[in-house]
């Protein structure tokens, strides 16, 4: 997400998407990182 509102900001220069982009970067601070499991919520178990 961070990723695609610099974009966004970098095409536009509009100040409101980079106070998002700012908020967006405090909170993932905040927040351990999430790995891709815990994102999809899905249970891996592989068939022995």
């Amino acid at each position: 997400m961070l990723e695609f509102t610099w974009k966004v900001f970098a095409e536009t220069g509009s100040i409101d998407t980079y106070l998002l982009f700012k908020e967006l970067e405090k909170e993932g601070q905040d927040e351990p990182m999430k790995t891709e499991h815990e994102i999809t919520g899905i249970d891996f178990n592989p068939i022995s």
